[in-house]
């Protein structure tokens, strides 16, 4: 009986997508708070020319050292830097197909209103069984975002929006005087990918991540020769070193 008790009272066997930002260390501690869920491991993808996460620009080593300084096992998806959507849903199925052969049951996000991504996610989820959890959903990011400096987390921005943001506020911490001075449309947890930021402290944390701040450089994503769509391309990154 007791065995049987056990067995049934096992936690799903979860994964968090891991942006490498303070979206997914809030959803992480919320995650660990509520216990419901064993999350196992963080999950990031890494552009594998750069050795850079995707669309943060963080160096894939300072990504490494904040998995160990919160104490979970990384697993990175490299991905090439021009990518078709075929070919990158391709390989995140790839990958879900080895979590679940893994026992993965469940894959933590922290997205909170972005509806055409939760329902692509979901999509891909749903073919390998695995079920999607978003505890920041549909709650205000003001909120969320005075949470996140509340419960101590400490973040820089690195990247950011050309066109919303520009130079000034890449590479500037993540904290009230951030909020209070964000330009008026701008949302407070850049949901919008006005800005993308980098964790190094926090509850959740058994150690700070030290780096040192280093150049700003301007870059354009839209590589490819095809006509830009209506979505922003130009970011300003700032390098962590």
């Amino acid at each position: 009986m007791s065995s049987l008790f056990n067995l049934f009272c096992l936690k799903p066997k979860t994964f968090l997508n891991w942006s490498s930002g303070k979206d997914s260390a809030l959803a992480l501690f919320i995650s660990l708070a509520e216990e419901k869920f064993s999350v196992d491991t963080l999950v990031t993808t890494v552009n594998e020319k750069l050795d850079r996460v995707s669309m943060h620009g963080l160096r894939a080593s300072l990504l490494r050292e904040q998995a160990e300084a919160i104490g979970l096992p990384l697993r990175e998806i490299n991905l090439m830097e021009q990518l078709s959507m075929e070919k990158y849903t391709e390989t995140i199925e790839g990958e879900f197909q080895q979590l679940v052969s893994s026992d993965y049951t469940h894959a933590i996000y922290g997205d909170i209103f972005l509806e055409d991504l939760r329902e692509f996610r979901q999509r891909s989820l749903q073919k390998f069984g695995l079920q999607g959890v978003y505890p920041l959903w549909k709650k205000d990011t003001a909120t969320l975002a005075r949470q996140i400096v509340d419960l101590g987390f400490k973040a820089i921005t690195v990247s950011t929006s050309n066109k919303l943001l520009g130079k000034d506020f890449c590479g500037k911490e993540y904290d009230q005087d951030f909020l209070d001075n964000l330009p008026q449309g701008v949302d407070p947890c850049g949901e919008n990918g006005e800005f993308h930021t980098f964790v190094y402290d926090g509850p959740i944390f058994k150690k700070p991540v030290l780096f040192e701040t280093g150049a700003r450089v301007k870059r354009d994503l839209n590589t490819s020769s095809t006509e830009k769509g209506d979505w922003e391309s130009i970011f300003w990154f700032c390098d962590l070193l």
